[in-house]
């Protein structure tokens, strides 16, 4: 996310709420409607793709929070060879499907609340 405001807003984990990321969802609606996205701070490239995802990976951290006992993460698979990006994708479904199915079977003391970037732990 281009903003840096934004980025603080998302990053503060104990204070990030359901509401709060409706609200910043709403702010980019309105500034994708009015053609303010780059004065903004928003992403330019996909930016709908792009803050569908990031919002996503907030509730991700929020259910975490809401739900201490269960495992509640959030995967990035890779750039997948599929149908849905007519086949451009770099790794194939079976790499794509490592993440996903690691996360699947973590142990019950694993890791809740985060984001993997295919197996690897990373940064929203």
């Amino acid at each position: 996310m281009p903003s840096e405001s934004i980025r603080e807003e998302l990053s503060d984990i104990e204070n990030l709420t359901e509401e709060k990321i409706e609200g910043l969802l709403r702010r980019f609606l309105e500034d994708l409607k009015e053609g303010r996205l780059e004065a903004n701070g928003w992403p330019m490239m996909l930016p709908s793709y792009s803050v569908s995802k990031t919002a996503l990976n907030a509730y991700t951290r929020v259910v975490a929070r809401r739900h201490p006992g269960m495992l509640i993460n959030c995967v990035h698979p890779g750039y997948v060879k599929t149908d849905i990006n007519w086949n451009t994708g770099v790794i194939t479904t079976e790499e794509g499907a490592k993440g996903p199915v690691m996360l699947a079977l973590l142990p019950a003391d694993g890791p809740t609340g985060c984001y993997f970037d295919q197996i690897t732990k990373a940064e929203f």
